[in-house]
């Protein structure tokens, strides 16, 4: 057996030690506002619902590991004292991975993502529109677990006002669990999907995608694409260059042809093998 003393490795070891021992975990997709009102979203999955009288949720947005910085929902939550907390179902987990990633300040990751800001009823962060169940907080207690890179910030929130689609309820008015198909967050790339088990997602920390707000409009009004194609579509470094399109159109374009659909059902495909750059390839052909 393996036996480690955390203090004997680095941080970023122990750090993937344990998202990978303690999975899979619920993900907190957080909606906050900074103090002039500017919309942030990100997701968490150090999170929990920990008491019902009064219904508490906690979430732990962490110190990064690399640099030591906050996040800017941290930064959010301690100015306004407010936060919704979007759950995640496998309808919107690629949106929910491209949210994730480290946007600079002032942009809004809803449009980023594709999401629709919804107005909340008991605070002022904005609900996500697509999401199964929201969640409007306000928060309670902030607990600093440390100053170093790593180190954990709970965020003690009470839930004020619960939102909760009609089409996840079954008879009785109870949450359908299979009806809702939550998805959870395991170590590096993996997820846990309540019906299915494990599937992979690359994830997009590493680069700065383009975002669903960088799709052209027709192509994300399509009724072939849905919004998980849509966020593995923003959730590219650079759109291909027309030259790049060009020449995959000279190889590609006799059994795709113009039919607008027809393209978009060819891209679906390459979607679903997780080849993006074709699939956008296809979209752009003239």
């Amino acid at each position: 057996m393996l036996s480690i003393n955390p203090k004997d490795i680095s941080t970023v070891k122990l750090h993937s030690y344990l998202l990978s021992a303690v999975a899979p975990r619920p993900i907190a997709l957080a909606s906050t506002v900074d103090i002039d009102g500017n919309p942030n979203l990100s997701p968490f999955s150090f999170f929990n619902v920990f008491s019902a009288n009064p219904p508490i949720l906690i979430f732990s947005p962490a110190r990064r590991v690399r640099g030591n910085t906050t996040k800017h929902t941290l930064e959010n939550v301690k100015a306004t004292k407010e936060v919704v907390i979007n759950m995640v179902n496998y309808d919107i987990v690629q949106q929910m991975s491209l949210s994730s990633t480290e946007y600079p300040e002032g942009v809004n990751e809803f449009k980023k993502a594709g999401f629709t800001m919804l107005s909340s009823e008991k605070v002022t962060p904005f609900r996500v529109a697509e999401s199964p169940i929201q969640l409007e907080c306000k928060v309670t207690k902030v607990v600093e677990l440390g100053k170093e890179g790593g180190a954990g910030n709970l965020i003690i929130c009470e839930v004020v006002k619960l939102h909760i689609k009609e089409e996840f309820l079954d008879e009785e008015g109870a949450i359908d669990q299979q009806k809702l198909d939550l998805v959870a967050r395991a170590g590096g790339s993996l997820y846990s999907r309540a019906k299915d088990g494990f599937f992979e997602i690359p994830k997009p920390l590493t680069i700065l995608g383009v975002g669903v707000d960088a799709i052209p409009s027709e192509i994300r009004k399509s009724p072939i694409l849905t919004g998980n194609d849509l966020g593995m579509l923003g959730n590219i470094e650079a759109i291909p260059s027309e030259s790049d399109v060009n020449k995959f159109a000279k190889e590609h374009k006799q059994n795709i042809g113009d039919n607008t659909l027809k393209k978009h059902t060819f891209a679906k495909a390459f979607l679903e093998k997780n080849d993006v750059e074709s699939a956008w390839k296809v979209l752009l052909m003239n």
